[in-house]
């Protein structure tokens, strides 16, 4: 299913030109309904579109920019949203569009990696939504959160932006842009299969040091 959602960012942009694409950053860089979008897929194919002949998109620099823009507004907007509801977004009921569990998941990341968490949930599927919110909710200092917002949105969307475009005029990745493309997802995804793993080696090791100390206790 993502994989088909994947291939038609190609439509979209070709219908909604660089307004949809400002669109959908800024939705999944902050509101709720923004986390199924296909963020990565999405800017790298802009880039490569940019590298195009192509009409549906205009240069790198305007494109870039629009894209940064659209990623540092989302993000602020969903801070704000946090600010004002506040802790009562975790007692929300799950419903169609909303999970617990993705806001307990970015809170995770934020109380583990602190202020950088802003920065690197930009690379992170879902985790990029809900982050910004969790800032907000943990009453981050605006200062920071602005600091890590900008420096977030440049990396994520003028980066992912780039790397399309020049990728893009590469004979192999013209012939194979799905390929291509979920390469890139694939990479924004090793954040979260590193946290897997360290989630499950930390694990582990409690696991064994209270085997050990009731082993122990046991023996006396």
């Amino acid at each position: 299913m993502v994989v088909l959602a994947l291939f038609d960012v190609e439509s979209w942009l070709q219908s909604g030109g660089i307004l949809l694409l400002a669109a959908i950053v800024f939705a999944e860089s902050g509101l709720l309904i923004g986390f199924f979008l296909p963020g990565d897929s999405l800017l790298f194919i802009a880039g490569y579109y940019t590298a195009t002949e192509g009409d549906y998109l205009p240069s790198l620099p305007i494109t870039a920019a629009v894209v940064f823009i659209a990623a540092v507004l989302g993000d602020q907007v969903g801070y704000l949203f946090g600010r004002k509801v506040g802790p009562s977004l975790f007692d929300r009921p799950q419903s169609r569009f909303f999970k617990p569990a993705h806001v307990d998941k970015a809170h995770g990341f934020l109380e583990k990696h602190g202020s950088k968490t802003i920065v690197l949930a930009r690379f992170v599927p879902i985790v990029r939504t809900f982050a910004p919110i969790v800032a907000g909710i943990g009453k981050m200092k605006y200062r920071t959160f602005v600091t890590f917002n900008i420096v977030g949105g440049f990396l994520w969307g003028v980066g992912v932006t780039t790397l399309g475009h020049f990728l893009g005029q590469q004979e192999f990745v013209k012939d194979n842009i799905e390929v291509a493309t979920v390469g890139v997802v694939a990479l924004s995804l090793l954040p979260v299969a590193i946290e897997l793993i360290r989630h499950r080696r930390a694990a582990a090791k409690v696991a064994n040091a209270i085997a050990a100390d009731l082993t122990s206790t046991s023996t006396e």
